[in-house]
């Protein structure tokens, strides 16, 4: 299957719903060992083709900068000073390898000044 810009919207669906099991591991904890099924998941996406796999990448922590274009965000709190992201809504979806990649979907987020 090659992949274009066009990714369909339920392979964008489907990586979304497994960025979100994953932070649900991460707060529950793993009582049911998936994540290890979930990590494989990741690597079948990302080997979809060699140079167009699918991965995604969680933005949370990272410092935010308005020229920043693969987010959008909402502020939160008073000041605009030295923002990160505090919660993420959507991860950033990516196309290509981990060093050469175009966005396919911008990550939602909410960053607020530390």
């Amino acid at each position: 299957m090659k992949l274009t810009h066009d990714i369909p919207k339920s392979l964008l669906n489907v990586l979304n719903q497994l960025y979100e099991l994953e932070q649900k591991i991460k707060r529950h904890g793993d009582s049911a060992n998936l994540e290890r099924n979930i990590t494989r998941m990741k690597s079948a996406f990302e080997e979809l083709s060699s140079e167009s796999g699918l991965f995604y990448e969680d933005p949370m922590g990272q410092p935010f900068k308005e020229t920043r274009t693969d987010v959008d965000a909402t502020i939160s709190g008073t000041s605009t000073e030295n923002l990160f992201v505090v919660e993420v809504i959507k991860p950033i979806i990516r196309v290509g390898n981990r060093k050469y990649n175009q966005v396919v979907q911008k990550g939602i987020v909410v960053v607020e000044s530390k």
